[in-house]
């Protein structure tokens, strides 16, 4: 146990050393690039590297919930061990290279107080209060680095909840925050001469009323835990072609309630790195560009152990497609 912590400890090290400044690295020729046209590194729910085992179910998952109120002993470690798609907290992902933010929030049910967390089965333990000030505080020693936060999902929260989290976002952020624009005036450089170094992507009809609140982006979702068929279907998303602006490849396998099932003593991280070899070659086989073909973000789980920016950063030097 101690040899593979240090064996983390020594990779994580490396990938600070190589990644932490990675876009203000590039060279020139890639500064005038509409960032919807880079790779981009993201991490596929973000936050769950905090799950609070004690907290509430999901509340729109009634089977779950069901399960949970039947054999709790049973169901709270396997949601946690299927859930769970990220180790590195937000600092130690970011300082890998992650550029792009799956934020999923929620309001507890049954919470009095005005605090949100974030979801994916259960609930964290941090809350997005300090997750936010979090990457302010990140930036503000990386001041030629943007992340790109995706707010989604929202459950069991009403509209005044939504003008709250906005105005926090809208105070951490200040004049950082990049305003809703043409995606191509979206590069390097211009970022840069204009101080902006957050875009924020709000999925909910809400963001219309905000000039700083960039859509809901989209996201390729395979819904496979098998790593060719989630391959395949990334092809068949070529081929139909990328959408305009910022889109996701999700390089996340996803087990369905067989799986589970038949595998009791696996769980996301035990299926998820054996295809690392298999999924990093396929990227870096992609192009980045505005063509039909060409990849924009990348996002995957357990962004943590490095090939996810590595293999980013190989396809990111290549010409536009």
């Amino acid at each position: 146990m101690e040899d593979s912590r240090r064996k983390q400890q020594i990779l994580f090290s490396s990938l600070q050393n190589q990644f932490a400044h990675w876009m203000s690295d590039l060279p020139e020729k890639l500064w005038d690039q509409s960032l919807c046209n880079l790779a981009i590194p993201g991490s596929h729910d973000s936050m769950t590297y905090c799950l609070d085992l004690k907290s509430p179910i999901k509340p729109s998952d009634k089977i779950l919930n069901y399960l949970d109120h039947v054999m709790p002993c049973i169901t709270r470690p396997e949601i946690y061990k299927w859930c769970k798609t990220q180790e590195s907290c937000i600092t130690e992902q970011l300082e890998a290279g992650i550029r792009f933010f799956d934020l999923r929030i929620a309001h507890k049910p049954n919470d009095t107080s005005d605090n949100l967390y974030f979801i994916h089965g259960i609930f964290t333990t941090v809350t997005v209060l300090e997750t936010l000030k979090e990457f302010e505080h990140w930036l503000k020693t990386h001041p030629k680095e943007v992340v790109i936060l995706a707010c989604r999902y929202f459950e069991g929260m009403n509209k005044q909840q939504h003008h709250q989290l906005i105005q926090k976002i809208e105070d951490i952020f200040g004049y950082k925050m990049c305003l809703k624009t043409c995606a191509a005036l979206v590069t390097l450089r211009n970022l840069w001469e204009l101080d902006y170094q957050v875009i924020i992507s709000y999925d909910n009809v809400i963001a219309n009323e905000y000039p700083n609140l960039w859509p809901g982006i989209p996201y390729w979702w395979a819904d496979t835990y098998n790593a060719k068929s989630l391959v395949q279907y990334l092809e068949t998303q070529k081929q139909i072609g990328r959408p305009d602006g910022f889109f996701v490849a999700g390089m996340n396998l996803t087990e369905d309630w067989w799986y589970i099932v038949t595998h009791l003593r696996s769980s996301l991280k035990r299926l998820t790195f054996p295809n690392y070899p298999y999924l990093s070659d396929w990227i870096k086989k992609q192009d980045p560009g505005p063509g039909k073909h060409c990849f924009n973000i990348i996002a995957g789980d357990f962004v943590g152990a490095g090939y996810l920016a590595g293999t980013a950063s190989c396809i990111s030097h290549k010409p536009s497609c």
